[in-house]
């Protein structure tokens, strides 16, 4: 599995949609993106990366040579792509919280669309249509959302600062760093590997820890030998 790189998880869902109400979804879209505050919800959600609403006529995916069948397709799609912090249930579970009238808007039209509430039928629903990564790649991998907005602001922050204080006495640039680091404490995080970096790193660490157990089995024989002779 590759949904996991580093602290983030990447979600794909795929969910059939009724071709003659894709327009009305369309609309429901561009609603949303011309009024943000009806996913305030969603945007305040600090563990998410990105998410992303697409929707595939049955007509529009891709031929990529003569000899392909061409597919009679009866319904279109919608691919919904997410990154995110924290385990999945958390998420599902957030998305339903902050912004279950949205969800229900969004996937409304979808085949057996069970609701955002109860959340059982909710999360069964999405772990049916939802795929497994193929490949999933972090420049990051162990920073979270988080880190990564704690990080542009201590950056601003120490630039402001130098164009300040740069020239000021010792003491009184003493002073000013001093309370710098008071009014940043709450983003001077260490970021630490999770359990799993990914499941192929866990795989090669596995390996690591296995090739030095024999290694240290080898060495003490050896030692031993050497001793006694």
């Amino acid at each position: 599995m590759s949904n996991i790189a580093g602290k983030a998880y990447a979600m794909n869902v795929i969910t059939p949609i009724r071709w003659y109400t894709t327009w009305l979804n369309k609309l429901i879209f561009w609603i949303a993106l011309k009024m943000p505050s009806t996913l305030s919800g969603l945007i305040t959600l600090s563990l998410i990366h990105y998410a992303r609403w697409v929707i595939i006529g049955r007509n529009q995916f891709p031929h990529v040579h003569p000899d392909q069948p061409r597919e009679e397709l009866k319904y279109s799609y919608m691919l919904f792509f997410s990154n995110f912090n924290g385990s999945w249930d958390q998420y599902v579970d957030s998305f339903t919280f902050s912004i279950p009238s949205g969800l229900d808007m969004f996937w409304k039209w979808n085949i057996r669309y069970p609701h955002s509430v109860a959340l059982t039928p909710f999360h069964d629903y999405i772990q049916f249509n939802q795929l497994e990564t193929i490949h999933y790649y972090s420049a990051y991998p162990l920073a979270a959302s988080n880190d990564i907005k704690a990080a542009k602001k201590l950056k601003a922050m120490l630039i402001a600062f130098d164009d300040q204080w740069h020239n000021a006495p010792p003491d009184e640039f003493q002073k000013q760093y001093n309370t710098l680091l008071r009014g940043l404490q709450h983003d001077l995080g260490d970021m630490r590997p999770t359990p799993i970096v990914s499941m192929s790193a866990a795989q090669v660490q596995k390996r690591h820890m296995r090739d030095l157990r024999k290694s240290k089995q080898a060495t003490v024989p050896a030692i031993e030998e050497k001793t006694h002779g």
